[in-house]
């Protein structure tokens, strides 16, 4: 039996920490759950025993925890992180704080699960829309080798918490938002996260680092336009890729269908291919409109849609408890 502790308890990927851990049935003892004062005293049920959500401070961690799951913002995960794990906590952060510190393995268990076991006590949750994407990318890449990425994502509103779906709530009452520079409602916004200098987003050039890093290629050519959409649950990512080798979608398809984690929904005939709607709730990548693109040498084109709170953050970030829990 093992003693967990959530950070960020009351947001919207830890209430769904709390869900998965309690579908996954997880060998637990002792569950503790940890906020900000503002959240301090709230109660949740969980297996149906009520706990209380304490206050976060440097002094949490000084009681027996073997793993502690982070979702409460980078600045709280650089802060609490090294704490927690000075005192034998291993730390897997949902938060962008460690994802490209070279000491910090950034795991997808679906890709790369040895890498859990390289942790100096702290295991980085890589972004929603890369978790989704590299699933189907780490297989195509063991069959025709990757030469180049170019990522379109279609993202949901609750990839920005609990005040992305407000803000799309207030579009459908008429009033103006309070999160995004512009409407969401009946909207499109090409802008997730900050602007760089270079013209990019923090959230393109995560996905192009994050991918680079998790696939072990660190020079691999990748681009990326992030788009978010008024759309309550569940990202939806075209991937367009050059590929060394001529890809046989039939052999890729039978890779897919047979592979863990992945639902290949590719029926185009019959209207079947991968939609936010039917993703939500659960923790399947799905993929479709696999096809060639013929403008250019050995191109691929895919469809890949998954739950960005499940898969894209708490799901994944159980998996790797689970995987540490049976080693």
């Amino acid at each position: 039996m093992y003693n967990i502790a959530i950070v960020g308890a009351s947001g919207l990927v830890g209430g769904t920490f709390l869900k998965v851990l309690e579908e996954r049935n997880l060998p637990i003892e002792n569950l503790y759950l940890f906020a900000s004062s503002r959240s301090a005293g709230k109660e949740i049920v969980f297996k149906g025993k009520t706990l209380i959500i304490e206050e976060l401070t440097s002094a949490s961690f000084d009681r027996k925890i073997d793993i502690a799951l982070f979702s409460a913002g980078g600045d709280i995960s650089k802060k609490y992180a090294p704490i927690a794990s000075a005192k034998g906590v291993i730390v897997v952060d949902n938060s962008s704080a460690w994802r490209m510190d070279k000491n910090v393995p950034l795991v997808v268990p679906e890709v790369n699960p040895e890498d859990i076991f390289k942790n100096n006590g702290i295991i980085a949750n890589p972004n929603c829309s890369t978790i989704q994407s590299v699933v189907p990318l780490k297989l195509i890449d063991d069959l025709y080798t990757i030469k180049r990425v170019v990522y379109s994502t279609y993202q949901a509103v609750s990839g920005s918490g609990i005040k992305g779906i407000e803000d799309l709530e207030r579009g459908f009452k008429g009033e103006e938002p309070k999160t995004y520079p512009h409407p969401i409602f009946n909207n499109c916004l090409p802008h997730i996260d900050l602007f760089l200098d270079n013209g990019y987003t923090k959230e393109e050039e995560k996905m192009i680092n994050e991918t680079r890093k998790i696939l072990g290629k660190e020079n691999l050519p990748i681009t990326a336009t992030c788009v978010r959409v008024p759309v309550l649950n569940g990202h939806s990512i075209s991937i367009n890729v050059e590929l060394e080798k001529e890809v046989d979608l039939e052999e890729l398809k039978a890779k897919f269908r047979k592979t863990d984690g992945i639902v290949l929904e590719d029926d185009v005939l019959n209207n079947v291919y991968p939609l936010a709607v039917s993703a939500t709730g659960k923790d399947e990548v799905f993929i479709g409109r696999l096809r060639k693109d013929y403008s250019l040498k050995n191109g691929l084109n895919l469809w890949v849609v998954a739950d960005n709170i499940r898969k894209g953050a708490a799901t994944n970030a159980v998996q790797i408890a689970e995987i540490l829990m049976k080693k």
